[in-house]
């Protein structure tokens, strides 16, 4: 068997000894070409995965994730919390490889402005790209940018959560329109909200940020986005929610909405950032839908 090792940011082939006690499997290092793998390690968190989402996606192959980055909510979400659970699926891969399944992704589309026009079009915008685990605007986007300024070893141990405190009690609500439509193709877009937003989220997995459990309904192949959306609220009230993303129980405020969709549409009245698995991604407007089935994944 051939596999290839993809390390992230502080990883290297050392974290690799725990997967080489089989000596029939050829390696290398790196992205391989098409046919030259027949499977993928790939050493790393939320952020390295995203990068790398659209060149696995084409390549087809089964991708093990070790949990190796300063967020591993993706890898938290396939039953992946340490790289011993990593070693025993990998174990089991080797052995089997019965322990594969294919799993959805989330796709961000870049939506321009006809001249002269209010309506969205993908005219002359950059290609679609994918997430895996929450895109979102608003608070979350500021959250993330200000978290990737931090010291990585810093992230690692509640960057999020240490970039958010500051940023509740400056951030305002901002003019946020999400339109629906049963069909991807559909050209009746339906206004499904248009208020003051604090925070908007896309998720694909329930969790982000280290854990906090803004979709707790969210499933990797249900074939649905899970949207949370957080009104306009006092900066007390918000610093006094943040707590309770991490069980899940901010669903039961008045201010927060949340329902399922297929593909949605995100506009504002300013660009605003979107960011996805802590990366920046593109400005507003944009298109957000789910690829079924889109990538194959060892799981325990």
């Amino acid at each position: 068997m051939r596999a290839a090792a993809i390390f992230g940011l502080g990883c290297s082939p050392r974290n690799l000894e725990p997967f080489q006690s089989d000596t029939n499997i050829e390696w290398r290092v790196g992205m391989p070409a098409a046919h030259a793998a027949d499977v993928i390690v790939l050493f790393g968190g939320d952020g390295t995965i995203h990068r790398h989402l659209t060149q696995l996606v084409k390549l087809g192959l089964p991708v093990l994730i070790v949990p190796a980055g300063s967020g591993n909510d993706f890898a938290r979400a396939l039953g992946l919390r340490t790289v011993g659970d990593s070693a025993a699926a990998w174990r089991r891969f080797c052995a089997v490889q019965d322990n594969v399944r294919a799993i959805d992704l989330g796709v961000i589309t870049p939506l321009g402005q006809t001249a002269g026009s209010g309506d969205a079009t993908r005219h002359s915008i950059p290609s679609a790209g994918y997430f895996g685990c929450v895109a979102g605007v608003g608070l979350d986007s500021e959250v993330a940018r200000r978290a990737n300024g931090l010291p990585r070893w810093l992230r690692a141990h509640g960057g999020y959560a240490l970039s958010l405190m500051p940023t509740i009690f400056r951030f305002l609500p901002l003019p946020v329109k999400i339109l629906t439509a049963s069909d991807p193709a559909a050209v009746d877009w339906v206004t499904r909200t248009d208020r003051p937003t604090i925070l908007a989220a896309f998720a694909n997995t329930s969790t982000y940020g280290g854990g906090m459990k803004i979709a707790p309904q969210a499933k990797l192949d249900d074939g649905l986005l899970d949207v949370c959306i957080v009104g306009a609220v006092g900066r007390f009230k918000l610093f006094c929610i943040f707590p309770s993303v991490y069980y899940g129980n901010h669903l039961r405020i008045r201010e927060v909405e949340y329902f399922q969709a297929a593909v949605l549409r995100v506009e504002t009245e300013h660009p605003l950032d979107v960011y996805a698995d802590g990366e920046y991604v593109c400005p507003t407007p944009v298109e957000v839908g789910i690829h079924t089935k889109a990538l194959k994944v060892v799981t325990p």
